[in-house]
Parts: C-alpha cells; structure tokens; sequence
C-alpha cells in the first residue's frame, strides 16, 4: 500500500520536461501557467478580468525586481509593455478587452548565416606546418624552371620535418604526393629523383636542432667564497 501512495503521488508531479517552453523566463513558470490558463476560459468578461490581474501580478514581479514599490506604474509605457507581454506568453493567443491595441507577431525570418572562414590558413598536414605550406604555395607559382630546382630541396626537407614526428618510418612516395597537393600539382618530382638518405636527415635535424642554446638566465653564477674556521690551539 505506502509503494501504491509513493507512484500515485510520483504521477501527479507535474515536471518541467513536459511543460510548455518557457517564454519570458523573468516572470517565472507560475505566471506563465496562469496565462496558458487564462487562454481557456471560455467566458469573455472572466476572460478579461483575469488578464488584468495577471498583469497587476506581472507588474508586481517586475517592481520586486528593481528593489522599488513604484517603478513605472503611472508611466503608460509600463503597462503598455506588460500587456504585450501578456500577450506574447500566450502566444498571440489571448482574446480580451485590453487598454492597448494587441501586437502583431514577429512573422520575419531571421536566417543564420554561417560565419566565411579564412581557408588559406588552413593546414592539410599539421606535421609540416602553416609556413611550410605557405613557403610551397609560394614556390607553386614560380615559373616551371625556378619549380623544378626547388622540387629536391622542398621533398628533402619535407622528409626531414616528418621523421622529426616519426622516426621508426618515412614512406617516400607518400613525401612525393603530399608535395603534390601541397602546391596544387604545380609541383612534381621527376621518376628518377631519390630523396635523401634518412640517417643523414635526422643528422641534420639534429644539428639544428641544438644550433641555438638558450642562455641561462643570470648569466654566471658567481662561486661563493668559503670562510675559513679559525683553528682553536689547544
């Protein structure tokens, strides 16, 4: 019986999930519902007085909020803003003798317009960087010749950048199609190029790696001169 009592009572909560959207949420749910109530009586003049004292209520909550008992009630203006109001929480709904004339729904389409992104800057390959990338475009749209000299040097050093992130394998035909897209296919490496040795790369890699030492901040530390202990004679 006490589990029956628990499940009927369970049943009769009644939980926002399954109320209606809350449209302006500064007067809160309670008033709301009154609205939604006010909607179905069926009796105009009943209809009528309830939307003004909806309204005496609504301006309650607002005076509440601004820490003050008269804010606005004998400008027109506030009144005016709370029936729209009342009018908007029903959802344009609401059918009584009001002091203002009823506002029209916002029938407009607001469109979103998705935000253009800069796609220049975008990275194909994270491995080798914006700059690598921006330095093959560049390279990209030099005459076929001064194209064909950089090839080596730009797949070398491709291959260089990649065995920095992967050093257990580098595929070289995989450096010669990234190259490719890279440059839009404007830049190819002839069949009998070989790329070079990768040992010798990450030599390479190495060395510049540890060109440039940073300095220790303080410059030298200075050694600090020990104090000799008298000797006591005995």
């Amino acid at each position: 019986m006490h589990f029956e009592k628990k499940t009927n009572y369970c049943s009769m909560v009644e939980y926002n999930t399954k109320r209606n959207k809350l449209i302006i949420r500064e007067y809160g749910r309670n008033i709301q519902k009154l609205v939604e109530d006010c909607v179905k009586i069926e009796n105009r003049e009943e209809r009528t007085r309830t939307a003004y004292a909806i309204v005496r209520v609504m301006s309650d909550v607002v005076n509440s909020k601004e820490n003050s008992e008269d804010t606005g009630r004998n400008n027109e203006d506030f009144w005016n803003k709370l029936w729209d109001h009342l009018y908007i929480m029903s959802e344009y709904q609401l059918d009584v003798d009001s002091p203002f004339p009823k506002p029209e729904p916002d029938t407009s389409k607001h469109e979103f317009v998705k935000p253009s992104y800069n796609n220049k800057n975008r990275v194909k390959f994270r491995t080798y960087g914006v700059n690598m990338q921006n330095m093959i475009r560049k390279v990209s749209e030099y005459p076929a010749e001064v194209r064909e000299q950089y090839a080596p040097l730009l797949a070398n050093y491709l291959k260089m950048m990649y065995l920095t992130y992967n050093r257990n394998s580098v595929n070289d035909m995989l450096i010669r199609h990234q190259l490719s897209e890279l440059s839009d296919g404007k830049i190819t490496l002839p069949e009998s190029f070989t790329f070079t040795n990768t040992k010798e790369l990450l030599n390479i890699a190495n060395a510049n790696a540890n060109f440039y030492v940073a300095p220790q901040a303080g410059g030298k530390k200075k050694k600090k001169k020990k104090k000799k202990k008298n000797s006591v004679a005995q």
